[in-house]
């Protein structure tokens, strides 16, 4: 496309004053959008015109076409507006990829360079801030967000988590009412210098989530009675167990080839007196079987298997015999536990291990033990169901948890205190805080004692944010909304590209 400028006078951009004396004039080569997928290039005849003003700078400008040419550009205003949004989304491999699509090829270089030419949107000092931290190089280099709760955009970037740096930033803009931060000290400092006179919201979910820490520790503490208690068998079950147990180790003593080396002289004995029927010689038995001659032999002249195990393997002495009485009389007082009774005769002088007794118990246990045996739940199962709403929770997990209470006091005072944290939080009552503090120090749990005295150096932020209905939500989201603009660019973001695009493209 070719076209030329029809104004008669043009405006300079030193002084503004118009000018009609025309200096020279010459072509430029602009890059436009593409139209069916063709791309296009305006051949547009400009020209270059004197400044009539003496104390101007500028003796001569070009003229600029208004929505097409601006100064030293070499693409139309709408073409560099498509790809510094282009820019902006998606930054630079990705972003030029796009642009390759849309037939305006550019350089990924050339798309960080649009981004970093952008100018800083002008910062408005929000009534409530919301501070968090954010990695730019995790576990090394942090960094600090700085949004708008009320309206949920970022506002600025800071290049640490330093309480000196959010005060400086405060101080510098005046105004801020409330300030919504999580827990950490920096910016509880910070915010206590640069704004004395903002209140400081704790956030909620924080809070929460310091409490279930303590009660998982208070539940890990009383882990050895989540297990439910084994109800003692019943002196029938009892009795029958133990006869059976009787009448297979009487049958086991019975029995003269009951050991592995008995069944294997018995199976080969019978194959070898088998190759005999068929016609064999010991020779050629010996070959088939891949045994001595003296082995065949041997087995040949034996009419019976029980003559060669005469005496051997049979009638040994159990290490576990001098026990068994005891573990008899255990069995009928309800004691079923093979570990606890291997220990119990460990400590006696049993030499053993534990596997030898659970496997003299399997009898006995097949007549006691229930089929389905639940397992007993976690650790962190526990603290699922103390510190989640009553309502979320099935109708099996309410009855394991009923049993559990009831079982251990603690517990159950843990979730009473969770219950009234939960309540009052959900309802706003942060007034009633000095009241839980109270009841949960004079209960003497450790663990809760332990976050009580977390949230006493922060009681007032804490208790705000019980009360107000501003939570770091908006933060988290800004947060997350970073980490996804750093993988865009592969981690290799400095602070100031990252900033342009955290703050320009919201």
């Amino acid at each position: 496309m070719t076209g030329r400028s029809r104004a008669g006078d043009a405006a300079c951009p030193g002084c503004g004053a118009t000018s009609r004396r025309v200096h020279s004039g010459y072509e430029r080569r602009l890059a436009d959008a593409a139209v069916g997928g063709r791309p296009v290039v305006v051949h547009l005849r400009v020209r270059r015109f004197r400044c009539l003003v003496a104390a101007c700078p500028r003796v001569t400008f070009v003229e600029q076409i208004d929505g097409l040419t601006f100064r030293h550009g070499r693409r139309s205003q709408r073409l560099h507006t498509v790809l510094q949004v282009v820019a902006l989304m998606l930054a630079g491999r990705a972003g030029a990829r796009l642009a390759e699509v849309l037939s305006a090829d550019v350089s990924r270089s050339t798309l960080l360079r649009l981004i970093r030419a952008l100018p800083d949107p002008s910062t408005v000092t929000p009534r409530v801030l919301g501070v968090d931290d954010f990695a730019l190089r995790k576990g090394h280099v942090y960094g600090t967000v700085l949004i708008d709760v009320e309206t949920r955009r970022p506002i600025d970037l800071l290049p640490d988590r330093e309480s000196a740096t959010l005060a400086r930033w405060l101080a510098d803009h005046p105004g801020v009412e409330i300030i919504c931060r999580d827990r950490a000290s920096g910016y509880a400092e910070g915010a206590r210098l640069g704004a004395p006179d903002a209140v400081q919201v704790a956030d909620r979910w924080h809070l929460y989530h310091n409490l279930t820490e303590a009660v998982e520790r208070c539940v890990a503490r009383h882990s050895t009675q989540l297990r439910a208690p084994e109800p003692a068998p019943g002196p029938e079950a009892s009795a029958a167990a133990i006869a059976e147990l009787e009448k297979i180790t009487d049958a086991a003593k019975s029995d003269r080839s009951a050991h592995r080396c008995a069944d294997r002289t018995r199976d080969r004995h019978r194959e070898i007196h088998a190759l005999i029927g068929r016609g064999l010689t010991l020779r050629a038995i010996s070959r088939e079987l891949g045994l001595a001659g003296n082995t065949v032999r041997k087995f040949a002249r034996a009419a019976t298997a029980e003559e060669l195990s005469e005496g051997k393997w049979q009638g040994r002495a159990s290490i576990l015999d001098d026990d068994k009485p005891y573990l008899h009389q255990r069995w009928q007082e309800g004691c079923t536990s093979a570990k606890k009774l291997s220990d119990e005769i460990k400590a006696a002088g049993f030499r053993g291990g534990y596997s030898v007794v659970r496997d003299y118990l399997k009898p006995l246990r097949a007549g006691t033990k229930p089929a389905d045996r639940r397992r007993p739940p976690s650790v962190r199962d526990v603290t699922s169901w103390i510190t989640r709403h009553p309502d979320n929770l099935t109708q099996d997990e309410t009855l394991q948890l009923k049993d559990l209470l009831a079982r251990c006091p603690e517990l159950n005072a843990t979730a009473e205190h969770v219950r009234a944290f939960a309540e009052m939080m959900n309802t706003r009552a942060g007034e009633k805080l000095a009241t839980w503090i109270d009841s949960v120090k004079a209960s003497s749990l450790p663990e809760l004692l332990s976050f009580v005295n977390g949230i006493g150096c922060d009681l007032r932020a804490v208790e705000a944010g019980l009360r107000l209905p501003f939570s770091s939500g908006a933060v988290e989201g800004q947060v997350n909304r970073i980490k996804m603009l750093k993988r865009q660019m592969f981690g290799r973001a400095g602070l100031a590209l990252l900033r342009k695009r955290v703050l320009l493209a919201g």
